[in-house]
């Protein structure tokens, strides 16, 4: 049934957008840019949030880009070429283009904290280290969007749709607690909204990018698979384990992200 939909869902965008890719990349990061907004906006009706919510709500996300790096970035670079090499080379290249980013732009963890160059650390307000830590997070998946749907229409769908769902409760997790804190409520929806809009960027330009230089579309499959990795592996899954309380929980909720993103992925095949 679900199959169906995808399909029914493919079919119909194909058609309202003429079958230009980018207008389609375009309306999958705005599907995903909108969920984030809207777990935003709950930072206006809720006054606290669990403890445990902010872990689990991350650990979630942690296991959809886990399954998602791999079904609808990696394995498909390499099915695609019958190689290893593009496939390998993108996901090193992603490895050091985020690995990178996370060095020189200096960022604030929720749970983690400051990371960054330490010079910088007084300089900057907490919630700009926080943008910047949402748009280093955000990146690896608009683009994981962008170049699956190149790559593959229904693919790509499935992809935006699991992102889309882990980014509801991702919005939530940015937007409360600096309302919690700050006593305000426009400033922290604006930041979740600004994460969202530089996935939704990052989903057409890797669209665009991989439309007009097709050839170069395994490594690009790679590479975002590869950033999504080191996202996931560097900076998610350590931040959520670094409190000792709520661990079941915590792999509770990684591998219901696992299994709704194993089974979406599942109904095409």
């Amino acid at each position: 049934m679900l199959e169906n939909f995808i399909q029914n869902m493919a079919g119909y965008i194909l058609s309202a957008s003429n079958g230009n890719i980018i207008i389609i990349a375009f309306y999958a990061g705005l599907f995903v840019a909108l969920m984030t907004s809207l777990g935003s906006l709950v930072a206006i009706f809720a006054k606290s949030l669990p403890e445990w919510s902010v872990e689990f709500s991350l650990s979630f996300a942690a296991g959809v880009m886990i399954v998602a790096s791999f079904t609808s970035l990696i394995l498909p670079a390499i099915e695609s070429t019958n190689s290893f090499s593009p496939s390998g080379i993108g996901v090193f290249l992603g490895v050091v283009l985020i690995f990178g980013i996370d060095k020189l732009l200096p960022h604030e963890h929720i749970i983690k904290g400051y990371e960054g160059p330490k010079e910088l650390k007084d300089k900057l307000k907490v919630v700009w280290l926080i943008i910047f830590a949402m748009v280093i997070h955000n990146l690896p998946e608009g683009l994981a969007v962008g170049t699956s749907i190149v790559y593959n229409l229904e693919t790509g769908l499935v992809t935006a749709l699991a992102i889309g769902i882990q980014d509801f409760p991702e919005g939530i997790v940015v937007a409360l607690p600096l309302a919690v804190l700050q006593k305000r409520r426009l400033q922290p929806i604006l930041i979740g909204v600004l994460s969202g809009v530089a996935e939704m960027v990052m989903a057409v330009l890797g669209a665009l990018l991989f439309v007009k230089l097709s050839w170069l579309l395994p490594y690009g499959l790679g590479l975002a698979g590869g950033a999504m990795l080191y996202i996931t592996v560097k900076e998610m899954i350590p931040e959520i384990y670094k409190k000792e309380e709520n661990e079941t929980l915590i792999t509770v909720g990684f591998f219901l992200g696992f299994y709704v993103m194993l089974f979406l992925d599942s109904m095409l095949g």
